[in-house]
């Protein structure tokens, strides 16, 4: 492979799937940075464990505060930049995802290089109903911010990042509303956007799946941040639409 890639994984009180998935993504990528968002359920240590078994394949940052899944990912971006990296895949904790569609992603990649690839989710009968409408409500907005009604999943945290052009974008929200607002500004900024089909399940809590999810607080958060780029999408797509090809 021409590009560098390493795996990125935001995990903040996971601990009953972390390893799991950092041992099924080491089968495919030979480093993988671990952000730690402040877990207090032993996550910390589990991470730190596997740092100290794969200590030339894992870093490992810990935020000392829960601060957001947004501000684990931009951590964990800047980190891989730093490192040299030229793309970043991420992938969930909780092990939502499909990591057999990983050969896609990298695939996409060498293709695709200054592309975002979004996975878009294909979901099994388990998802539960208010996600489903939500993302919809949520797609219905992006539309508005994006001036196109063909609108990648925003929500799906399966992705690869093109590295250095995603921390050229700047500082972007800190906790869920991070994932449509990345793939907003990126398109805005004329990053290409890929989909990816890619199988997403949704895991009970016997075997480890959660949500970090606040109904009032976040929706409040989601709500306010789709507000200010919706005032600024007439701007940027006007920007966009006037720049250079090669700008």
């Amino acid at each position: 492979m021409s590009e560098k890639i390493c795996g990125l994984i935001p995990v903040y009180d996971n601990h009953m799937t972390i390893a799991g998935v950092v041992k099924a993504l080491l089968e495919q990528i030979d480093f993988i940075i671990i952000v730690d968002d402040g877990s207090h359920d032993g996550t910390e240590n589990i991470v730190d464990s596997l740092k100290q078994k794969y200590p030339e394949r894992i870093a490992v940052l810990h935020h000392p505060e829960n601060r957001g899944k947004g501000a684990a990912v931009q951590s964990g971006l800047h980190h891989a930049d730093g490192l040299g990296f030229t793309h970043a895949v991420q992938v969930d904790a909780d092990g939502q995802h499909n990591l057999e569609d990983l050969p896609k992603f990298l695939q996409g990649v060498e293709e695709n290089p200054r592309a975002l690839l979004l996975g878009a989710p294909v979901f099994d009968d388990d998802i539960p109903a208010i996600r489903k409408h939500g993302r919809k409500l949520t797609q219905a907005m992006i539309a508005l911010e994006m001036g196109s009604w063909d609108v990648p999943d925003a929500m799906c945290g399966f992705r690869a990042y093109p590295v250095a052009a995603i921390c050229r974008l700047g500082k972007m929200d800190q906790r869920m509303s991070f994932d449509p607002e990345v793939m907003i500004r990126a398109h805005w900024a004329g990053i290409p956007l890929l989909k990816i089909p890619t199988r997403v399940r949704y895991l009970a809590p016997e075997e480890g799946g959660i949500s970090h999810f606040r109904m009032i607080n976040d929706n409040v958060r989601h709500t306010w941040a789709h507000m200010r780029l919706i005032l600024q999408a007439p701007f940027r797509l006007l920007h966009k639409a006037l720049r250079k090809p090669d700008e």
